[in-house]
């Protein structure tokens, strides 16, 4: 008999435009694995008023929020492949808008989460009275993806409309626990008691370890889940340790709570996965050429005129290394944010050692990627300063491919990583990678044998043993060619299947 699998995120990369992050790439990858084992595993996401248009209406559904009446609509829409066994639907309600980052979230830097709660927790409502009502059919499993998706164990708990809701089996997985959705019990359009005014709930249950008077959705997941996961074994570990930032970030104010999901058998790390069929594999030896016609396109897009200056900047640099190519080329690809570049900003000598190291053997270090503001503004300053550097300020999935297959070496030196998939996809075109030694790097690279990796008490300790570990990774490169080929070669022969990791999901969170 087959079981039939509910997948409930913010993003689901198996359908165009609703990605911003890692997530995406979870939600795309997980159900396809259930349905090769012949089970039904069906995926619904807000349509941020966009996805919905492409799609077939199979319903509307009933349900109370700010304790007035709301009718939601229900979309089948398609797949970017279509597959046996999968089907994607969006939810369309007039308050659940498109955001400012990726067209799903929105930035509110005065009230944090402010609008994404108002979205998700209507959404989470109409989720639930469209399990209640059979729109889906019959589902055995609910998996929840971050604090988004939580309020749904609130009405579970709380609201006897969704009594049903406590025959299912609900997972919840945390992506990022330093993103937990804090918003007040009362007293504001974006709180518990605006969205559910009847429904009476425990506080104590509900509440954020450091501000009374606020709910954490992601600790709610946590504490009413069924199951609760992470997304690889070592992240499970240290966010079960207090945080000590930036030297160490842990827990997040909820490493107790963790640990009691941890004692009561219900919190498991399991390694995410990465594919290793049906690569996209890109013409090899065109980099530069590649970037220089990307630069010109950007160029002509209105939104980028105030870098029309920087990008031709870029470009002519570009174009010299395209004359004289480099010997070694190192690449980092990510979203610029404090997790990922926070030595960086912290310590400007390190781009200074970085550059000054690459210049010894005609090297180029180049990173793609946008981000907060002021991060984009530390690397683009730097690419004027430092010949070698090459800051692309932008995004483009045939260059990011190309970094993956020609790079000598990756660059992840992340402050803390849940898993990271950059690694792999790195290691899966033969390219070690320099990793902080923390979370889901941890369980991935080892140093000396497929990357390098470094670590250190305090974020001092840290910065010098990077500079020591990329010093150490450059000598091998040019010096121990046997050793590099080596370690390029057991890079590449690492396996992070999906297959592995949802048997572990089968066995430890859904127990089938």
């Amino acid at each position: 008999m087959k079981t039939r699998f509910l997948f409930v995120s913010a993003e689901n990369d198996g359908i165009a435009h609703c990605k911003a992050g890692g997530m995406g790439d979870v939600v795309r990858d997980v159900p396809r694995h259930i349905a090769k084992r012949g089970d039904e595993a069906l995926i619904v996401t807000p349509s941020y008023s966009r996805l919905h248009h492409s799609g077939e209406k199979i319903g509307e559904v009933d349900f109370i929020f700010r304790g007035q009446p709301q009718v939601a609509e229900v979309f089948e829409v398609a797949g970017k492949k279509e597959l046996l066994g999968i089907r994607h639907f969006v939810i369309h309600h007039p308050e659940i808008k498109s955001g400012d980052i990726a067209h799903i979230y929105f930035n509110d830097p005065e009230q944090p989460f402010y609008t994404d709660a108002n979205m998700f927790s209507l959404f989470c409502t109409a989720v639930a009275a469209a399990i209640r009502e059979e729109v889906f059919e019959d589902i055995q499993i609910v998996h929840l993806h971050d604090w988004h998706t939580s309020m749904l164990l609130f009405l579970r708990e709380f609201n006897e409309r969704f009594e049903n809701l406590k025959s299912i089996r609900f997972v919840y997985t945390i992506h990022n626990l330093a993103i937990q959705g804090i918003r007040p019990f009362d007293g504001n359009f974006s709180s518990v008691k605006a969205f559910f005014p009847y429904v009476p709930y425990d506080e104590e249950l509900l509440r954020d370890p450091r501000y009374n008077d606020c709910i954490n959705l992601m600790a709610v997941g946590i504490r009413l889940a069924d199951a609760v996961h992470t997304v690889s074994p070592s992240y499970m570990q240290d966010i079960q340790q207090p945080s000590n930032p930036p030297h160490f970030i842990g827990g997040e104010g909820l490493e107790l709570d963790l640990r009691k999901a941890a004692s009561e058998n219900r919190l498991f790390g399991i390694l995410n996965g990465a594919n290793y069929t049906n690569i996209n594999k890109v013409q090899s030896g065109i980099l530069f050429r590649q970037c220089i016609r990307r630069l010109f396109r950007w160029l002509q897009e209105e939104k980028k005129d105030y870098k029309a200056h920087y990008l031709a900047h870029t470009g002519e640099k570009l174009t010299r290394w395209q004359e004289k190519p480099p010997a070694f080329i190192c690449s980092s690809v990510a979203r610029l944010t404090e997790q990922k570049f926070y030595y960086f900003k912290q310590d400007p000598s390190l781009l200074e050692f970085i550059s000054a190291t690459m210049e010894e053997v005609n090297g180029l270090y180049i990173l793609l990627g946008t981000g907060a503001p002021e991060y984009e503004n530390v690397f683009r300053q730097a690419s004027y300063k430092y010949k070698n550097f090459i800051f692309i300020n932008a995004q483009s999935e045939s260059i990011i491919d190309m970094l993956y297959q020609e790079s000598n070496l990756y660059l992840m030196p992340s402050l803390f990583e849940p898993c990271g998939i950059s690694q792999m996809l790195a290691m899966r075109n033969r390219q070690p990678c320099l990793v902080h030694h923390t979370g889901g790097l941890k369980d991935t690279v080892i140093h000396g044998k497929t990357g390098f990796s470094f670590s250190g008490e305090t974020i001092d300790g840290q910065i010098e043993n990077f500079k020591k570990c990329f010093a150490e990774a450059v000598q091998v490169f040019i010096s121990d060619p046997e050793k590099w080929k080596k370690i390029c070669k057991k890079a590449g022969e690492e396996r992070f299947t999906w297959e592995k990791s949802v048997e572990e999901y089968y066995r430890q969170l859904y127990l089938l």
